[in-house]
């Protein structure tokens, strides 16, 4: 509660672009993300970078991931690896405001949102929730949808070790088992369509493992949006 009373009066006042230092601006000021953050061509069950004309990449095509849809809104790169490192590993939630405007404006998020029943945030374990004091998958979540979204449908029920130094089969593999849906929220979650937020795609064996646990409780469709894809 208390940091989201800091961040809301964080957003309050007027600051520097975290990127350009210009003054007064947003965290995110509007030419920084028009020349940072500019769309580009994402395979569309991956959101891996693609040239321009490709609707798919070749290993989505050859077996194809249990999304629907997957959209990114920037590359892990500079200067969004910075923006999320500060706002997942540096205690600063008040980052939720501007990176959910940023994600909220990825072609085709607000009609997958709109056309969603449920708007699912990533759960985290509860050892990475005590450590870091709130699930930045949830804040985004409720910044771009917050009448839809809903933390009780999908529960994290293995805690695993952190995925960033595992190569992909090791990446799989620790998360196989991790996510499930809580048994009396199933029925509310069949043939209904799913959006799972979070903040950063690697692999997508997180992301896919979430997405199969929906899947087992009846979900017709997942789109998975996400702040940003590593490339």
């Amino acid at each position: 509660m208390f940091r989201e009373l800091i961040a809301r009066a964080e957003a309050a006042i007027p600051g520097q672009c975290a990127i350009c230092r210009a003054w007064p601006s947003r965290t995110l000021c509007e030419p920084c993300v028009a020349q940072l953050g500019a769309p580009q061509p994402r395979c569309a069950t991956c959101a891996l970078a693609l040239p321009a004309g490709l609707r798919q990449c070749g290993p989505c095509r050859a077996s194809p991931p249990p999304l629907d849809a997957c959209l990114a809104a920037v590359p892990y790169a500079y200067p969004w690896s910075g923006c999320i490192a500060d706002f997942k590993f540096h205690g600063q939630p008040g980052w939720a405001r501007a990176l959910a405007t940023l994600l909220r404006s990825t072609p085709w998020a607000d009609p997958a949102l709109e056309a969603s029943h449920h708007v699912v945030p990533m759960p985290l374990s509860r050892e990475r929730l005590r450590e870091r004091g709130f699930n930045q998958a949830l804040l985004l979540a409720r910044q771009i949808a917050p009448a839809k979204t809903d933390a009780t449908l999908l529960l994290r029920v293995r805690d695993t070790p952190p995925q960033r130094a595992l190569d992909r089969t090791a990446r799989q593999r620790n998360v196989q088992g991790a996510f499930a849906v809580d048994p009396l929220s199933a029925p509310r979650l069949r043939d209904r369509r799913v959006v799972l937020v979070d903040d950063v795609m690697t692999s997508g064996a997180s992301l896919h493992a979430a997405a199969r646990a929906l899947r087992e409780a009846g979900v017709a469709h997942i789109t998975a949006l996400v702040l940003a894809r590593t490339e």
